[in-house]
């Protein structure tokens, strides 16, 4: 074997590893892409979820404080009936 079919080789053997990490990089690349839209969804799907509570927090908070006025009303009125009775 001389030189030059040695040299030979080695350009074949290196050009099959450039080939594979090449393809490989590709896809892994292609796969990266894939992850990242399916976090893409899940962030879109988790701010809707995030407003939704949100929303539903303002709701019964806002449902609250009429809540509260009632049972206070309806406290004085049976405070007053109370003392009518006796």
């Amino acid at each position: 074997m001389d030189t030059n079919t040695s040299l030979t080789i080695l350009v074949v053997i290196l050009s099959i590893t450039l080939a594979i990490f090449l393809v490989l990089s590709i896809i892994l690349l292609v796969k990266l892409i894939q992850v990242a839209n399916i976090v893409k969804r899940i962030t879109i799907k988790a701010e809707d979820i995030a407003d939704k509570a949100e929303h539903a927090a303002e709701m019964l908070q806002n449902a609250a404080a009429p809540v509260a006025f009632s049972r206070v009303v309806s406290n004085i009125f049976d405070t007053v009936n109370k003392f009518k009775r006796k």
